[in-house]
Order: C-alpha cells, then structure tokens, then sequence
C-alpha cells in the first residue's frame, strides 16, 4: 500500500475531492496548513530588475521581497493500493494543474502496516 499525500491550492479543494471521488478514490483526509515553495526568477521579471534596479510592484516583487510569508494551502492525504497509485497522481494532476508556481506538491510513501482501531486487526 502507498500513502499519496498531495499539496495544493485552497481554491483546487472541491475540484479535487469531486475528481478523487469520480475516479474511485472517496476516501482521504483534508486539512489547511501554512507554507511556500522555491521562489523563482522568470525571465520577464528578472529582465525588469536588471534594466530598472527595482523590484516590480506587484504580487511577484512581493514574493521576492517577503521571504517569511507563509501561503495558505491544503494537505490530501490518501491510502490505496500500490497499482492505483498512477490513476490517484493524474486525477490530482488533472484537477490541480494551472501551469502556475504554486499548484502544489505530491508525495508518494510506502505504507509499511496498517491496523483497525475497532478491533486492533492487521489489516494490511
């Protein structure tokens, strides 16, 4: 079995609960968390920096300029089997990607055992 746990934007939340949900995946965890990726330079920007001097006024001077800014994002956290782990990272994939910094990150871990609290039965 494998835990995939997935970083992503607050607002993807319900796009991405319905998308696992259609996919065959209805069971996960969600919960809000605080924090920030690298920050990167894209060529536009640091073309402006370089001819001007100054940073741009605008949200992206500000991420450079403010390094301790924590951004509010949610953690998914599923557990499935190891062959359905492919179809979980597209479908996260698929309702998460903008094509912009910021659309999260997906882990993949082993789960090593895994046990009913009702009973105290292995399940895995």
């Amino acid at each position: 079995m494998k835990e995939i746990m997935a970083i992503i934007r607050t607002d993807k939340v319900n796009k991405t609960k319905e998308a696992l949900g259609n996919a065959g995946f209805p069971a996960f965890c969600c919960r809000p968390c605080l924090g920030r990726g690298k920050k990167s330079l894209d060529a536009t920007v640091l073309n402006y920096i370089l001819e001007t001097g100054e940073l741009p006024v605008s949200k992206v001077g500000e991420a450079f300029t403010e390094t301790a800014r924590l951004i509010p994002k949610r953690i998914l956290t599923l557990v499935i089997e190891d062959e359905q782990v492919d179809m979980a990272i597209k479908t996260i994939f698929k309702a998460n990607q903008t094509g912009n910094p910021g659309d999260g990150k997906i882990f993949v871990l082993p789960i090593e055992e895994t046990y009913k609290v009702r009973t105290g039965e292995n399940i895995l």
